[in-house]
């Protein structure tokens, strides 16, 4: 347990809120050290145990640790001055810099969930602006591992790139159990049966992985010479990871050129 008082601007939202509720459901601060804004001041999270306000200001007053959890675009009228505390931006496209010198903080932190918060199955890359003591640090890991694991890194770069790869959640396993089942129907597979099997696929059999090297995994069945192989290779000499690396860039670059698009 921390000891902290923990502020959520955006407590609220869907990313706001599901951290709150990972924060209330493992204890990781007292009762009572947790304190969410939204305008009405009230909320359901209020019976789990959070304080809500309807000011943002209050909130940061009240807190040591400020997670500012809205959209981008709405971060330009979030007028706080966090002088003297730790604010961590769960924002694309918004640098630290900027975080810093809108809100006066004394220690920025940049940190990418994704929509996987909602079941404690996130990845969740972070990155500390200037100098950051390491208790700030170990506070910043404990809170990301309430809602899946975390990792911090050393470019704010980074964070960018990761917008367009981990950021995306469910993105990318999703478009591919699209494919799968839209090309099963297009081979005349029942569109119920083409779903099922795409999900198996995407879902249920990827979790394979958890355990095992997936390029290691990848060579064994290419080395079978089977079935698989040949839907494999055909994928390979279809420049299917340069796709992937194209998808990923677009993705960044709009990470980093933010408000600016």
């Amino acid at each position: 347990m921390l000891n902290e008082t923990l502020g959520i601007i955006g407590g609220t939202g869907w990313l706001g809120a599901a951290i709150a509720k990972a924060v209330l459901a493992k204890a990781l601060v007292p009762t009572g050290n947790l304190i969410i804004s939204n305008r009405s001041g009230s909320h359901p999270l209020a019976q789990q145990g959070a304080c809500l306000v309807a000011d943002n200001q209050d909130l940061v007053d009240r807190s040591e640790v400020v997670i500012i959890a809205v959209r981008p675009e709405h971060f330009a009228s979030l007028n706080i001055n966090a002088t003297g505390k730790t604010v961590i931006s769960l924002m694309a496209g918004i640098t630290a810099q900027a975080i810093a010198a809108q809100t006066s903080a004394s220690a920025v932190v940049r940190a990418m969930p994704n929509a996987a918060v909602e079941i404690g199955q996130s990845f969740t890359p972070w990155y500390c602006f200037a100098e950051v003591e390491a208790a700030t640090k170990d506070l910043v890991q404990h809170l990301f591992e309430c809602v899946g694991t975390a990792a911090e890194v050393q470019q704010e770069d980074f964070i960018d790139y990761l917008s367009a790869l981990s950021g995306t959640g469910p993105a990318f396993p999703a478009l591919l159990m699209t494919a799968l089942a839209n090309q099963a129907m297009v081979a005349g597979i029942p569109t119920d049966i083409a779903q099922l099997a795409a999900k198996n696929v995407v879902v249920n059999s990827s979790q394979l992985l958890a355990n095992h090297d997936a390029q290691q995994m990848i060579d064994a069945l290419v080395a079978y010479r089977g079935v698989t192989a040949a839907a494999l290779q055909t994928m390979t000499q279809g420049h299917f990871e340069e796709q992937i690396g194209r998808a990923l860039q677009a993705g960044a670059a709009v990470a980093r050129r933010g408000l600016k698009a």
